[in-house]
């Protein structure tokens, strides 16, 4: 057992080494991607604020509308999106951002970009997107004609020097127009780079240009409505006042998101434009609800075709990236950012799921265990990668699953190179003496086979065909063969299908026993309806057999129960599991000593005793056999039937029996006369008494000296 412990700890350890392996090197993320995003979609639901933030599109329907109404084809002038900014501060809006770059001035002239400017003064918490690259934009510098920008983050150099941070440092920028730039509350930086998959999870929260820290246009509305927070960086953190945002090695969040696309409240671009002007006018605009914007963040972008933004994310292919920055803005104001599991827990999970499922796949015992470790097994990575996500961690799945698969099917091979080869040699040793039941239970218990034997009290049967021998020599060895066959799996059917062992065949002989090698408290009985059952099906297959070889047959039986030394004896490469001992001689003995009586079944005192008030029996004699001093008493079962129909005999033969034993010999033949012809046991009775009243015992004590086997 210890030496099976430290087997299934070694495969265990290994299984999860593989894994951590795999993990480190980074073997497994693009499938554990795949993992997270079945997560997400199963998981995402609307946050506390998600009823927060409005979406406003710039849509088909919209530019239909403008196009119409106002004969404006894409691009619009900058006049267009004033009414919306007016809607927005009309409703109490407390931050609009527009995920639009405004790079170039206006093709409707200077007047059309300061009218927007002034609208954009006029609204609180605007912001307005720049972008940051490496390789996209040819401003290297601050532009000295728009103002520098007022985020700035506690910590940030030391920060970024100590990590691997130096990507969020841009080199090139693309800013709006002075007149948007100058007027915005601020500007947010909308560059953001998908995982290697081209799906995105993960926003940057900030990016540097020049020294200057650039919010991500998520993080800009934030700030925009929250113009007096402090920043600080820690080690994975970004503290935002009071709120501690989580950070990945790299920098970026983890979102966590909110639903499909459109799980945030959006409007189409037209009904705010008609809405407002409407109003404007004194009319009854698109827009009924008066509070629809009060109090939530606003922003607008493009979803018209040709215009679509397209962010894939893990709930949805078709994902703007406006609602990304959504997305962000809703993890911030919840403050239930992802964030990735500490690897030393990883590490943990993964040894104790590969030591676990080592050790205990290596002893299961058989293919329904197997199977119910693996069902067991399999579905626990993800119960836990799901419990993770609950609590607002990424708990990487794959190598919890690799360890886990690894460490059984490693163990499978183990058992099946081990035990396996052990289990195959069982059932090959066994499976023509016992039962399949009996067989399995020897293969959970294989130590019960080892070489040597034990003392065990046992029902042990002997039987024989009588007169084979004759029969045997009117048979050509084909036909010989086929009868012994059909006679020997019949009988070796019942003895396995009560349980019992076959020790072995001589001849037409079958020598079987049951309490070994499992135990079996009603053995004796097992034994005794064994026999019947043997006796039955032989009657059954009289006539058959007398038809082909044109003689009947019939089989004699002796049962004894006693103490004999039962296990595997021979080789240590070669044995047998068998039987020694006085009990098994005197089961012979009685199978022998039913051609004394004329009866074909007969069992022992203690098997009479052992099988309870499982079968009638009745008594045959007090013999004394070759090679035994003791008396033993003698019986004859019978099927409860076999009992009824001859009640009236049996009392006959029993008060016979009573005056042979107190030498009543008279009185004996007297009682056995009416029977001796129907009566084999009841004639062999007269026979005896005849003799012995011819030649009186000179001391009689009722038993019956057998002088043959």
């Amino acid at each position: 057992m210890p030496s099976k412990l430290f087997h299934g700890l070694g495969i265990g350890l290994s299984a999860a080494a593989l894994a951590l392996g795999l993990w480190a090197f980074g073997a497994l993320d693009k499938f554990e991607a795949k993992t997270w995003d079945w997560r997400v979609k199963i998981m995402a639901k609307p946050g506390p604020f998600t009823g927060k933030i409005r979406l406003i599109f710039i849509d088909q329907q919209s530019l239909d509308w403008v196009n119409k109404e106002m004969a404006l084809r894409w691009p619009w002038p900058r006049e267009v999106y004033r009414p919306i900014l007016e809607f927005c501060r009309r409703q109490g809006a407390k931050a609009v951002a527009f995920d639009m770059l405004y790079t170039e001035p206006s093709s409707y002239g200077v007047d059309d970009d300061n009218a927007f400017g002034a609208a954009i003064a006029q609204t609180t918490g605007f912001v307005n997107t720049i972008f940051l690259g490496r390789e996209t934009g040819q401003t290297t510098t601050w532009p000295t004609n728009i103002p520098v920008s007022p985020v700035r983050i506690q910590n940030l150099q030391p920060w970024l020097a100590a990590g691997s941070h130096k990507h969020l440092v841009m080199p090139q920028a693309i800013f709006p127009i002075p007149e948007v730039a100058t007027n915005a509350t601020l500007l947010g930086n909308v560059e953001a780079r998908p995982d290697s998959d081209a799906i995105f999870r993960r926003l940057p929260l900030f990016a540097v240009f020049d020294g200057q820290v650039v919010p991500t246009l998520g993080l800009a509305a934030y700030l925009a409505a929250a113009a007096n927070e402090t920043l600080s960086l820690e080690p994975y953190w970004l503290n935002l006042g009071s709120r501690r945002i989580p950070l990945d090695r790299r920098g970026k969040t983890i979102l966590h998101f909110r639903g499909p696309s459109a799980t945030h409240q959006r409007f189409s671009a037209a009904a705010v434009i008609q809405s407002e002007l409407k109003l404007q006018a004194g009319e009854i605009p698109p827009i009924t609800d008066t509070k629809a914007f009060k109090d939530c963040y606003v922003f607008v972008g493009c979803n018209a075709p040709g215009l679509l933004d397209l962010r894939p994310a893990p709930v949805s292919r078709i994902y703007t990236g406006v609602e990304l920055h959504a997305t962000l803005l809703d993890n911030l104001l919840a403050i239930d950012p992802l964030r990735n599991m500490p690897w030393p827990v990883t590490v943990v999970l993964t040894l104790l799921l590969g030591l676990f499922w080592g050790v205990a796949t290596l002893y299961c015992r058989n293919a329904r265990d197997t199977t119910i470790a693996f069902v067991a097994a399999l579905p626990i990575p993800a119960i836990l990668s799901v419990a993770a996500y609950t609590q607002g961690f990424w708990l990487p799945f794959l190598v919890l699953e690799t360890a886990t698969a690894l460490a059984l099917v490693s163990a499978v091979l183990a058992n099946y190179a081990t035990e396996g080869r052990q289990k195959r040699f069982i059932r090959g040793a066994f499976k023509q003496y016992l039962s399949e039941d009996v067989i399995e239970q020897i293969v959970q218990h294989p130590e019960r086979l080892q070489l040597g034997g034990e003392q065990r009290t046992l029902s042990i049967l002997f039987s024989d065909l009588q007169g084979f021998t004759t029969i045997s020599e009117g048979l050509n060895p084909q036909e010989l063969t086929a009868l012994l066959n059909e006679y020997l799996t019949a009988m070796t059917d019942i003895i396995q299908d009560e349980g019992g062992t076959v020790d072995k065949y001589e001849g037409d002989a079958i020598i079987a026993f049951w309490n070994a090698p499992l135990a079996q408290d009603d053995h004796a009985a097992r034994a005794v309806r064994t026999a019947l059952r043997c006796q039955a099906a032989l009657a059954e297959m009289r006539p058959a057999i007398h038809a082909r070889v044109g003689k009947d047959l019939f089989m004699r039986i002796g049962l004894n129960t006693g103490p004999v030394v039962v296990g595997n004896m021979g080789s240590r490469n070669r044995f047998n599991y068998t039987i020694l001992g006085d009990a098994a001689n005197l089961a012979s003995r009685l199978e022998g000593i039913n051609k004394q009586f004329g009866t074909y079944t007969m069992i022992s005192e203690t098997t009479h005793a052992g099988m309870g008030q499982a079968f009638a029996a009745r008594e045959i004699s007090r013999v004394a056999v070759v090679g035994r001093k003791t008396p033993v008493r003698v019986f004859e079962p019978m099927l409860p039937e076999t009992w009824a129909a001859h009640a009236g005999d049996l009392a006959q033969f029993a008060k016979g029996l009573s005056a042979f034993y107190e030498g009543r010999f008279a009185e004996a033949i007297a009682s056995f006369d009416p029977l001796r012809e129907k009566d084999p046991p009841a004639g062999a009775y007269w026979r005896k008494c005849r003799a012995l009243q011819a030649e009186p015992p000179a001391a009689w004590e009722g038993v019956w000296v057998m002088t043959e086997k």
